[in-house]
């Protein structure tokens, strides 16, 4: 096993463990996703399959840090993580979240972007942003695409939790596991696979994804943008944002 900071990174039979480890919830800082972007690039060509997961027994990942929403750190915060979905969307690998616990925010964008998302019972899955006054720009691309508008909407706009068994009717989970057989779940879905052509399945992932129209890169490029440029301007962001770390309640001024 390979470790950088935070992430840990195990092969073994064509497929690429990447741990997520920083006590208690895996929040991701920049830190995390530098390191996270370098040890993908060391193993995204060299891999058949990569599975995420998370360290611990509270979950996967919680999101990204908060304190690195400030202005001297949000450019590079959101140009590492989003770097790190870059990179996932050129690949040419099959990729597996298994999730359980805490998914929320930048770790529920992560694991959903997944080609399967295998989750235990007691999973919970949220995109908890707009709380705070802002706004998953990765779920905004993806989630119309993946669930349809109306429940998008529904989940990025109330930012509410839902179960494993809910995510899975909505399309973001694939598969529901007992909470004690996440790993054999995962590894009988890698058995499914690795009995199959790793170059028809590259071939299957990439016409699914073009025939879906998504442009992802080009949509993302706008959804950064709007939060750089626009929403980390408006008050109610500073305010959300100042809230959640004095661990207060927001008082929002409309702008």
């Amino acid at each position: 096993m390979a470790s950088t900071g935070n992430i840990h990174v195990h092969t073994e039979n064509r497929a690429t463990w990447i741990t997520l480890d920083r006590p208690p919830l895996n929040v991701l800082d920049i830190s995390m996703m530098h390191a996270l972007s370098g040890e993908l690039r060391n193993v995204i060509t060299a891999s058949d399959f990569i599975v995420f997961q998370g360290a611990g027994p509270k979950g996967f990942s919680a999101g990204v840090e908060v304190r690195d929403h400030t202005p001297e750190r949000v450019g590079e915060m959101l140009s590492t993580f989003h770097g790190v979905f870059r990179q996932l969307w050129r690949a040419d690998c099959i990729t597996i979240a298994a999730v359980h616990g805490y998914c929320f925010g930048g770790g529920c964008e992560l694991a959903t972007f997944c080609d399967f998302v295998i989750a235990t019972e007691s999973a919970q899955f949220a995109q908890p942003e707009v709380k705070l006054g802002c706004y998953p720009p990765v779920a905004l691309v993806t989630f119309p695409s993946l669930i349809g508008m109306r429940a998008a909407m529904d989940l990025i706009l109330t930012g509410r939790t839902v179960s494993a068994r809910e995510a899975q009717q909505l399309g973001l989970v694939t598969r529901v596991a007992p909470d004690d057989g996440l790993a054999t779940t995962v590894d009988a879905l890698l058995g499914e696979l690795r009995a199959l052509s790793p170059a028809v399945l590259r071939m299957i992932r990439r016409e699914l994804w073009r025939d879906a129209g998504l442009e992802f890169e080009k949509l993302l490029d706008r959804a950064e943008e709007l939060y750089l440029n626009e929403l980390m301007k408006m008050e109610d962001t500073t305010e959300g944002l100042r809230a959640f770390m004095e661990k207060r309640a927001p008082v929002w001024k409309g702008r």
